[in-house]
């Protein structure tokens, strides 16, 4: 790592995100966590069918920015709120580093990433049991901040209702790829080439740069990638609970 990106890891209740940037933004990075975190909670507080509902559902117009973003994303990928809430809080914090003057910043909430890069990152796509492992995307800078998030049917806490050990969708903010990353993990239902095109199909919409489906030793792409290369990917590296 370079020596001017510190690493750290922050757990809030069911959040626990590493963060890279400069240190002197890491009391910031908490800081929107927790205020994030916060207004989904008093939302649901009002409203549990937010938490609760695997549908995309209306919200009033008077409702929180994260809230109103969370559910835009759900109904473009036809899924419940909650499936983009891992990138909504990695989303908000880097839009808040970035804001504040971060050149550099990376949130990794439990495997959906959000970036900020002003230098080559590999990023690792982990993939359980799956034979296909090992395998990273090769991220050139850039000037937007963009999002990598990853759902799997076969490890980890994430509902999915298909087979993939890892579907991955790259988009420009975290709430359309985490809430798409759901919907494409959904939409393999079989570990054919077939399931796995189809669902890509369904998935690669306006606004998704790429997508990837691991299945066991099926690999399916769609979209535009970046280089995929071989590089070993640790479990304990990985955010999660």
């Amino acid at each position: 790592m370079n020596p001017d990106i510190a690493r750290h890891r922050l757990r809030l209740r069911e959040t626990f995100a590493t963060v890279l940037a400069a240190e002197h933004f890491m009391a910031l990075a908490e800081h929107t966590i927790a205020a994030t975190r916060s207004a989904i909670e008093a939302y649901i507080a009002r409203r549990p069918d937010f938490r609760t509902t695997l549908q995309p559902l209306q919200v009033e117009a008077g409702a929180p920015t994260v809230i109103q973003r969370m559910a835009a994303a759900a109904a473009r990928a036809n899924v419940g709120p909650m499936a983009a809430v891992a990138g909504a809080i990695a989303q908000d914090t880097v839009e808040a580093l970035v804001a504040a003057g971060a050149p550099y910043a990376i949130v990794d909430n439990g495997g959906d990433i959000v970036l900020f890069i002003d230098r080559p990152v590999r990023i690792g796509i982990f993939t359980g049991p799956a034979r296909i492992r090992d395998i990273a995307l090769c991220f050139p800078p850039r000037s937007d901040i963009f999002s990598v998030c990853t759902s799997s049917g076969t490890f980890g806490h994430s509902l999915s209702f298909g087979r993939a050990d890892a579907a991955t969708v790259i988009a420009g903010d975290g709430y359309l790829a985490d809430a798409m990353a759901t919907a494409l993990g959904n939409r393999v239902k079989a570990r054919t080439p077939q399931a796995i095109a189809a669902a890509i199909r369904r998935t690669l919409t306006e606004g998704v740069e790429g997508l990837l489906v691991v299945a066991d030793d099926r690999l399916g792409i769609g979209g535009e990638l970046p280089e995929i290369v071989r590089a070993p990917v640790a479990a304990q590296l990985v955010s999660h609970g």
